[in-house]
């Protein structure tokens, strides 16, 4: 044991170590610092304010030994935010998010490395950068520890947090992570906010799996054992506030006002931060950062929220679609063109919907009262998703408010063609996507097919069974014997309606408009097997009574090529046909 003159002149020689360096009073302390001379003048230091703190412990010091260790401790405040200014280099976010370099990491990861490329420990799909050098880390936490023993812990927590939150702070402006409030997010136009969301996703993505773990991987170096809570305190510090800036963002996105167009984005934004949230779990699993924990899932709740009461919103929006004015050539309504990409970009989020829906659409809900909505049997889709029944029920209200709009065309024949148009366009929609077909099934598709066949056949009805009349035998001979007399004023009559009935029709619906290829010439080859065969067997039976009187040009107008090349005119939406021009010249 040493005696009471020994610790006296120990206590006197740490005291002058430490006063040495007092920069209040010293030119060379104010120039130097302490960490950047040698170790052994490092080391007398970190010993002169050992053999302070333990005298403190075992005896009272005098007050100029208190004020030595006050010294000691404002100076080692210095060094602490000097080593960590010195040795803090900003991180390099280009190759964080460059996709060479994460999928270099993600095949560590799948290889089983329990380290990828140097410089950071990865632990699934966390990866800890080293932020400072490990020698320098030794020198912060043996400083830390002797300002936490001398209960200076706060000051040193708010040097660390300081500092590291300006790096924080640095890499959140290169991620284009703005600071911006919740209402400063809501009053942007939504083309500028699609942009923001994309660079969020991706940044969201550096700052919890990379930033923010890395962050705490030095707060547990540094602190780690050296007072209750401190690495928590000085992580917290340092990224609580970041933190919270960061998941603002989401959270004004999931609260803001609905609208189809923002559905894809919500869903992207809900997707990521589902991804995110274990790996938030891992870094923010201390009891002081609950609440990033509890906003993070809170967040991704209202995005759910928000994404089933967008498709119950544009349920309505379709049924409620208010034009009147007719599309001209019966053509593909715009709305049905909207609506059927509208589900085929759903059917791409079909994993993350199918754990969102979990109900049945309601039909005849408050929003809908005042609307008529069709009338659909769910026990036939006992077996269905409810997301796939969804999707199912949307078309059903498509093509209810279609019936209705196709009301508004004057022309009888033109709301067949109208309907077999978008409803074919429907089922080449659902065919088209495996996944859509897939959830929607063969019932639907095979039902709907028969709706715009049947369509097909209203359009030919409607058009060709008049012009078809004016073909046939009954009425022609002058008794009820077809041995009997031709009436040639009749048959003249005959062949003059045929003409005019043909010429209207050819007129029309050369200028009406089937767009798909195959359908318009499925539709035009039916329309020749009724009727040239039936022109040509009339002009064959009766072509000589006509030919025989005076002035036959005029009403032998067609012949058979002639009906077979103005079929193919029908359905171009060309509103002089090609025919007549032949005609004409």
């Amino acid at each position: 044991m040493e005696s009471p003159e020994t610790d006296v002149g120990v206590l006197e020689s740490a005291q002058k170590i430490i006063l040495r360096w007092d920069s209040t009073v010293s030119e060379d302390a104010r120039e130097r610092m302490i960490f950047d001379g040698p170790r052994d003048e490092i080391d007398r230091y970190l010993q002169g304010v050992d053999h302070l703190q333990k005298s403190m412990d075992s005896t009272t010091l005098s007050e100029d030994q208190t004020n030595a260790l006050q010294i000691a401790m404002a100076r080692l405040e210095d060094e602490f935010r000097n080593i960590l200014f010195t040795h803090t280099s900003p991180i390099q976010t280009d190759s964080l998010v460059d996709p060479a370099a994460v999928q270099d990491y993600t095949d560590d990861v799948e290889e089983g490395s329990s380290r990828g490329s140097a410089g950071y420990r990865s632990t699934t799909s966390i990866r800890e950068l080293e932020l400072v050098p490990c020698e320098v880390v030794d020198d912060l936490r043996s400083i830390g520890a002797r300002m936490i023993s001398a209960g200076y812990s706060r000051e040193c927590i708010q040097v660390y947090a300081s500092v590291r939150k300006s790096v924080v702070e640095s890499t959140f402006r290169k991620l284009s992570v703005e600071k911006l409030s919740i209402g400063d997010i809501q009053r942007l136009d939504w083309e500028e906010l699609e942009v923001k969301i994309r660079r969020w996703i991706r940044a969201a993505k550096v700052c919890v799996r990379i930033l923010f773990a890395s962050e705490k991987r030095l707060s547990e170096l540094i602190f780690q054992g050296l007072g209750p809570d401190t690495e928590d305190a000085c992580f917290m510090e340092t990224v609580k506030g970041p933190a919270i800036q960061l998941f603002n963002f989401a959270e004004a996105i999931s609260i803001s006002r609905r609208s189809p167009e923002k559905l894809f984005k919500i869903l992207d934004l809900h997707d990521a931060l589902s991804d995110l949230l274990p790996d938030v779990d891992v870094v923010f699993s201390m009891k002081a950062m609950e609440a990033i924990r509890v906003q993070a899932e809170e967040i991704l709740s209202r995005l759910a929220e928000a994404a089933r009461g967008i498709l119950s919103e544009f349920e309505n929006a379709v049924l409620r679609e208010p034009s009147t004015v007719p599309v001209p050539g019966g053509t593909i309504h715009p709305l049905t063109r909207y609506v059927m990409n509208y589900i085929s970009l759903i059917s791409d989020y079909k994993q993350t919907l199918i754990q969102l829906f979990v109900a049945k659409p309601v039909t005849g809900s408050r929003d809908s009262e005042d609307v008529a909505t069709p009338n659909m049997d769910f026990e036939e889709l006992e077996e269905q998703t409810p997301l796939a029944i969804h999707l199912i029920w949307i078309i059903v209200i498509l093509q209810f408010n279609l019936e209705a709009k196709s009301n508004h065309y004057r022309d009888t024949s033109l709301p067949h063609l109208f309907i077999m148009n978008n409803v074919h366009y429907i089922v080449q929609k659902v065919r088209g996507s495996p996944e859509l077909r897939e959830m929607i099934g063969d019932y639907y598709l095979r039902k709907w097919t028969g709706k715009y066949r049947q369509a097909a056949t209203g359009y030919q009805r409607a058009t060709w069974v008049r012009v078809l009349n004016c073909l046939r035998e009954e009425g022609l001979h002058t008794s009820g014997s077809f041995s009997s007399g031709v009436s040639r004023s009749v048959l003249r009559e005959r062949f003059k309606s045929f003409n005019a009935m043909f010429e209207e029709v050819h007129r029309t619906q050369a200028t009406w408009l089937v767009p798909d290829t195959q359908l318009r010439e499925e539709l035009r080859i039916s329309i020749s097997e009724h009727l040239i065969p039936a022109y040509r067997s009339f002009l064959g039976r009766f072509r000589t009574h006509i030919e025989n009187g005076r002035h036959p040009e005029n009403y032998i107008k067609y012949s058979v090529e002639d009906l077979e090349t103005s079929v193919l005119d029908f359905f171009e939406g060309n509103p002089v046909s090609q025919h007549a021009r032949r005609r004409s010249s």
